[in-house]
């Protein structure tokens, strides 16, 4: 599936700004009704690293209302989170109504880092594909609008940002010898990538594949399935 995308696809500068502003106009006021429509709405970012995920949150945001939103960034579980069920620290996240949860990373993990890394067993990530569709079910069922974006780019177009990083001064925080690590482990992290697209892609919360080696195509995809999705789930008014 990720080896037959078109990561060609791009968007000029002039063509970026302009669809920007137009939907940044139109999340402005879906974001109200959200709130006015007491909607729960949960958007969740994966992808691999230097894959754009930060940019997307960025601009998504950029223009709702700060009191509309929160971005969980997820990181190895700590304390408490340890010691209970993987999803009880994202039970806990989970927008109230009329409210927008962003997570920068999330359950994923489990079938992701937590599985290629052994931090849990084979049994415990093979069981975590019916865990997460029943968690999304129950948010869905709830009334709440997910929505899930992979970010893929090309090994080549990773090395190149990471090279970037490293060469500039304010991003240079943003590359670590994990992620060079985690690089050398590609083919493995694609495999589960695979494997978890087609498992927990399902009716009520399927995931879009977005083409991101260009950042100005990887934000309008993501900006724009955003606002239709919330369209289509939101009453007229």
């Amino acid at each position: 599936m990720l080896e037959r995308l078109d990561l060609s696809l791009k968007l000029s500068r002039e063509d970026y700004e302009a669809q920007l502003k137009i939907l940044h106009a139109e999340l402005h006021q879906l974001g109200f009704q959200v709130y006015s429509q007491k909607k729960p709405v949960v958007i969740v970012f994966e992808g691999m690293d230097a894959s754009g995920k930060g940019g997307a949150i960025k601009r998504l945001t950029e223009k709702i209302d700060p009191r509309g939103y929160v971005v969980w960034p997820i990181a190895a579980p700590a304390g408490e989170d340890r010691e209970r069920h993987y999803l009880y620290r994202f039970w806990r996240r989970l927008p109230e109504q009329g409210q927008i949860a962003i997570f920068d990373r999330s359950w994923y993990g489990r079938v992701l880092v937590e599985r290629l890394e052994h931090f849990c067993s084979e049994e415990d990530w093979k069981r975590a594909y019916s865990e997460i569709n029943q968690f999304e079910r129950e948010m869905t069922d709830f009334g709440g609008v997910i929505l899930k974006f992979w970010l893929h780019i090309s090994k080549e177009e990773q090395l190149r940002r990471f090279k970037e990083r490293e060469l500039t001064n304010y991003k240079s925080w943003k590359i670590t010898d994990e992620d060079w690590r985690n690089r050398g482990k590609w083919e493995d992290y694609m495999a589960a990538a695979e494997e978890m697209l087609l498992k927990t892609s399902t009716l009520h919360s399927p995931w879009t594949v977005v083409e991101s080696n260009d950042k100005y195509y990887s934000r309008i995809k993501v900006l724009q399935t955003v606002s239709d999705k919330l369209k289509h789930n939101l009453k007229e008014s």
